[in-house]
């Protein structure tokens, strides 16, 4: 980094695996990656390797009799242990010039962008994710490293004020404390590197929490954080049950901050731990969440139905629908329900799925059994409730294979209308007009991402007037936000609206301090 600061943002470029040097390069990270299949991982705690009170594996998707990895069943006393040690060091880790804090993490984000190869197979072989998906995934967490970077060297300036006669004022932007970091298993890179790089730049230390789903990614992200020379004791690394450590990390007094991505059951739990005010904590606590959606593409009659139909099914089957961003609701005006309809089934009978090391594959499997589990009760509802028109039943494979599913007549009541599935399942609702369309689409607890297709330039600001969600896409597909492009949240049970990837976010992780000074 140059003594003026790490220049403009740019967002990391996609490499296209068709070009041999690309797809040779992915080839040979996975034979790594499958070579060190089942190694033990510890927990780090201040610094210090330690074993936990078991061990925990972690599988392949596509093929369960993979061990990827072992871990460790971290316990509450090894929680609070870290709590404690992040809460001792934050002193000195705050007190470290902010670029010092920028030159570490603009070092992670040139390791992370080395090992590309290396973070994708990782992805691919324990979260699922299809070449494309992975590659997606590890340059977002670069364009995290690299964004919130620059954006601390804005905030280390203080703001300017209105100077009062005869004082000089200024506005200084302090760290918070210790933060707990848990993300979740669908972006175990990126969001992980996100909330974390955030904290760190911004002066805090940080235990790193992940989901037991996809622990070995997120082990090897602490990794690079080290190697890049965050000092060991400013990152702790805990794995094992949300349950037990999880609550016992955000209960703890000297916890000053949690950001939580995942599901709203456990924000909302979260939520309530942290609001909870207990013997020897002298801050309120800060929540940042971001917890999933029910997200709707509404397609009006003027619109190019096969465009739209195309955006739908690129949204609602991209990592096998487990995305909060997903669409899971398409609603269509009416006139052109039927003709939709024609247009998506093809799309969705061409998805090619199967193991997600294989490259060409459009579709993987789902994360997990249980996950694997619950979407199928929810596509049984989901045949009651509508008419289902294409897959609706696991695939008959090793792996957590679903065929990606679309039930048509779907009501504004129904479950799948209003629950969060997180699998590859497309409701599809039919609408009276464009007005009654947004009224569908605002008629859930959710307010995460949509999608509007429609040429009538009224209708687009009437979208983007009633159209309550926190990323709102006008003739495009609802998922795939980018970094300093497209800021990241969204309302109501989606969560605190924190905007990943915005100018605002490292604000979620500092406070400010207003100084006058009679001159």
């Amino acid at each position: 980094m140059s003594a003026v600061g790490p220049g403009t943002f740019r967002n990391e470029s996609y490499r296209e695996f068709s070009l041999r040097e690309n797809s040779d390069s992915m080839r040979d990270a996975l034979q790594r990656a499958r070579n060190s299949f089942g190694r033990e991982s510890d927990l780090r705690i201040a610094g210090d390797a330690c074993k936990g009170g078991g061990t925990f594996a972690s599988l392949n998707p596509s093929r369960p009799s993979e061990i990827v990895g072992i871990h460790q069943s971290g316990t509450v006393e090894q929680a609070c242990t870290a709590v404690e040690a992040a809460h001792a060091y934050f002193p000195e880790w705050s007190a470290t010039p902010a670029t010092k804090r920028i030159e570490l993490l603009l070092r992670a984000a040139a390791i992370f962008r080395e090992r590309k190869s290396d973070f994708n197979a990782w992805l691919i072989l324990e979260a699922g994710k299809n070449w494309q998906e992975a590659e997606a995934d590890t340059c977002e967490a670069i364009d995290f490293c690299e964004y919130y970077a620059r954006l601390m060297a804005r905030l280390a300036k203080p703001e300017p004020l209105v100077q009062m006669p005869g004082e000089h004022g200024e506005l200084q932007y302090l760290p918070l404390g210790v933060g707990i970091i848990i993300p979740p298993w669908n972006f175990p890179l990126a969001i992980l590197v996100g909330m974390a790089a955030a904290a760190l730049v911004a002066g805090n230390t940080v235990i790193i929490k992940p989901s037991s789903e996809t622990p070995t990614i997120a082990a090897k992200a602490l990794d690079v954080f080290l190697e890049a020379g965050f000092p060991p004791r400013s990152v702790s690394f805990l794995t094992g049950s949300g349950a037990t450590i999880g609550d016992a990390l955000v209960s703890h007094p000297k916890t000053r901050f949690v950001s939580f991505t995942g599901s709203r059951e456990v924000g909302l739990h979260i939520n309530e731990l942290a609001a909870r005010t207990v013997k020897g904590q002298i801050w309120i606590k800060r929540v940042v969440a971001e917890m999933g959606g029910k997200d709707a593409i509404v397609i009006d009659a003027d619109t190019d139905v096969d465009l739209a139909a195309a955006g739908v099914a690129a949204s609602a089957f991209g990592y096998q629908g487990q995305k909060c961003s997903a669409c899971s609701r398409a609603i269509v005006h009416e006139d052109v329900y039927e003709e939709f309809l024609r247009c998506l089934l093809p799309r969705v009978e061409k998805l090619k799925q199967g193991p997600a090391d294989e490259f060409g594959n459009d579709m993987g499997p789902v994360v997990s059994e249980r996950a694997m589990k619950g979407i199928l009760e929810y596509i049984e509802t989901g045949k009651r409730e509508g008419r289902l028109l294409i897959g609706g039943e696991r695939v008959a494979r090793e792996g957590y294979y679903i065929a990606p599913t679309v039930i048509a007549d779907v009501g504004r009541d129904a479950r799948i209308f209003q629950e969060e599935i997180f699998g590859p399942v497309l409701a599809v609702t039919k609408a009276r007009d464009f007005n009654h369309a947004l009224e569908l689409a605002n008629d859930t607890e959710y307010g995460l991402t949509g999608a509007a297709y429609t040429r009538d330039p009224q209708k687009i600001r009437l979208a983007k007037e009633k159209f309550f969600v926190g990323n709102l896409y006008i003739n495009r597909k609802c998922t795939g936000a980018m970094v300093g492009a497209h800021p990241f949240g969204g309302f109501n049970m989606s969560g605190t609206d924190s905007k990943a990837g915005g100018p605002d976010y490292l604000l979620q992780f500092l406070q400010a301090k207003s100084i006058a000074e009679k001159v």
